[in-house]
């Protein structure tokens, strides 16, 4: 992560995230780096629909494709990134390993992120599915995989 957010500094960007079940990780994993203050804007952990909604998340998106769906985490990223006025915006949601019953659908252990940068309007999608045995392991899983795509979109090799 720090590298990131070395390259985020240099390049003059920041960063927002809007959560779900990684219940903050990945900004955690952000903050815990000397510098961060540089480049995170702003962090939401949006566990309920209702919360994602009062954060811009369109209802009807949520209505359509469910609240588990490449087409909610965007709208997430994008969302988050537009309320805190920063250069990438990442959604998180899905399901770790766990049935919920207030959102029966979608596989208990299918997790989809979107990472948007609003200086090019592009999103970049990953499908992650969580394989461990433990939640804490999940979400490990889940903020490694968005480390390496980060890496990717800022090409740091």
């Amino acid at each position: 992560m720090k590298e990131i957010i070395d390259k985020l500094t240099c390049l003059n960007k920041t960063i927002a995230s809007m959560e779900s079940c990684t219940g903050g990780g990945l900004v955690n994993a952000i903050t815990n780096v000397e510098g961060a203050s540089e480049v995170i804007k702003y962090s939401a952990v949006t566990y309920s629909n209702e919360y994602k909604i009062k954060m811009g998340v369109s209802k009807d998106i949520i209505d359509k494709y469910t609240v588990y769906s490449i087409e909610t985490a965007r709208n997430m990223a994008f969302c988050i990134s537009e309320y805190a006025q920063a250069n990438l915006g990442i959604g998180i949601t899905g399901k770790l390993n766990k049935v919920d019953n207030y959102n029966p659908y979608g596989d208990d252990g299918t997790v989809f992120v979107s990472i948007f940068d609003k200086d090019n309007n592009t999103y970049y999608d990953l499908v992650i599915k969580t394989t461990k045995e433990n939640r804490m392991e999940n979400k490990n899983l889940i903020i490694d995989e968005i480390i390496q795509k980060l890496k990717e979109i800022l090409d740091i090799k």
